[in-house]
């Protein structure tokens, strides 16, 4: 679980353009690279925001999810910066097992 948050942080830091679906896509492949399937609908969300709510369609933007173009280092509608949450869902269907890490992305 471990190495897979370093990576998907590593990634995020090598990507300084990143949008928040092409995060959300590179969790998904840190799963099946280490032979798990990713299990959450998101893979993160900005700080103050909760994931355990459902996503309507036009606030996608307020998480690592498939549907969100938002460029993560883009700042806010204040000009601050915004902080997000990396969250790394790995689970095994097969033998009903799985885990979750989530940890501050953008300071390190």
């Amino acid at each position: 679980m471990g190495k897979a948050f370093a990576d998907g942080k590593r990634y995020f830091h090598e990507n300084p353009s990143i949008t928040a679906n092409q995060l959300y896509v590179y969790a998904v492949s840190l799963a099946e690279k280490y032979g798990w399937e990713f299990g959450g609908p998101i893979a993160g969300h900005l700080i103050g925001q909760f994931p355990h709510e459902r996503i309507a369609d036009d606030k996608v933007t307020l998480y690592v999810h498939p549907k969100s173009n938002l460029r993560m280092r883009a700042t806010d509608e204040k000009g601050q910066p915004r902080h997000w949450i990396l969250e790394i869902h790995l689970i095994d269907r097969e033998r009903r097992i799985g885990g979750f890490f989530e940890e501050l992305l953008t300071v390190d």
